[in-house]
């Protein structure tokens, strides 16, 4: 059963704005509060005092995704023309490419496009956003775990200017793991910037997995979602459940713990088969649209870590904390832990600064 949520108040502190239904909706800022703030840390220098050189980090990160485009065609095309039957993967790829291009099609969709192999910025992400900031779910969250993408955008803006703490994955989990980004440490003028990537990394603090912190919410981006079961797909590089995997090996979140997503109505689709998905897919308890939020109840069980049997080397390779991680259990234990099939990555989209 769905369960839409009444009309709400609008919080004064959100100030929203009244095109963002249409083509032009652009990320938001609201007025903030007055506050204290402790200024102490600010400024564009890393911790042993060099200046962050945000024109090279943007380079590189734009160099790398722009490396891994040159194999999307080939791809694609070998898993569209898979055998769902035989392929395990082959359905959730047809049912990305079906999204992305009625996205595109209808004109739902925003930049950066086209919006294929991305998880898709749409008309009324602004909405959606504004939808879960009434939400007592996030009212109360003093963590908020946010995905780096573009729809999610005002969610971070609204978790920095909500007094809360951010944490947010490094791009591709290539350099790092998360950072952390504290309301309180940021000027109000800096806050946007600090939604970005490279806000991000000017920004935030690194966290390892030792770090002690409890995650309250958790906000992921999706390409589509089933509103009866909560079984969402991704862009199909596997992030944000290994990220949700991490996140459970440090005790940072529990069951408990509400994962919630933003996407345009038309994403919402009810042919996602429980039966097919994998041990580790995460699935959403809360959708947020741009018209209605959706309590999905989900039946799914939530995954409880890191399934290394399902860990390709290939990704193991390409993630250094895992890597990391995964050494530093064996030699805990004492005894070595499985690695999963082969496998060729999925494409991943090139990325136009924002």
């Amino acid at each position: 059963m769905i369960r839409l949520s009444p009309g709400f108040a609008v919080n004064p502190r959100f100030q929203f704005n009244p095109f963002v239904n249409s083509q032009k909706s652009t990320f938001l800022p609201v007025q903030i509060g007055p506050r204290r703030r402790n200024f102490s840390r600010i400024g564009s220098e890393s911790g042993d005092g060099v200046a962050f050189d945000s024109v090279s980090y943007e380079s590189k990160r734009l160099s790398l995704d722009a490396a891994a485009m040159k194999d999307m065609a080939d791809i694609s095309k070998k898993e569209l023309e898979s055998d769902p039957e035989t392929d395990p993967k082959a359905w959730k790829w047809i049912i990305r490419k079906r999204m992305w291009d009625l996205m595109e099609a209808r004109n739902y969709a925003m930049n950066p496009r086209p919006v294929h192999h991305r998880i898709p910025n749409f008309v009324g992400a602004s909405a959606a956003a504004g939808k879960l900031a009434e939400l007592e779910a996030f009212r109360m969250a003093m963590v908020v775990k946010v995905n780096p993408d573009s729809p999610q955008k005002q969610i971070r803006f609204l978790t920095l200017s909500g007094d809360k703490k951010l944490l947010t994955p490094q791009p591709r989990l290539r350099t790092g793991f998360f950072s952390v980004l504290e309301s309180d440490l940021l000027k109000p003028e800096t806050i946007n910037e600090a939604c970005t990537s490279v806000g991000v990394a000017k920004y935030g603090r690194a966290i390892g997995l030792d770090e002690k912190i409890k995650v309250d919410l958790i906000v992921i981006g999706s390409v589509a979602v089933n509103p009866q079961t909560g079984a969402r797909l991704g862009k199909g590089e596997g992030f944000a459940e290994l990220e949700y995997g991490m996140l459970r090996y440090m005790g940072a979140i529990d069951d408990s713990t509400p994962v919630a997503t933003t996407v345009h109505d038309c994403q919402l689709v009810d042919d996602i088969p429980l039966e097919k998905l994998a041990i580790h897919d995460v699935p959403v308890d809360i959708i947020c649209t741009p018209t209605r939020v959706i309590f999905t109840n989900t039946p799914i069980p939530k995954p409880q870590g890191i399934y290394w049997d399902k860990l390709s080397p290939e990704k193991l390779q390409q993630i250094r904390i895992l890597r990391e991680l995964k050494k530093m259990l064996e030699k805990k234990t004492g005894r070595k832990l499985p690695t999963g099939p082969s496998e060729k990555l999925p494409p991943t989209a090139e990325r136009k600064r924002r």
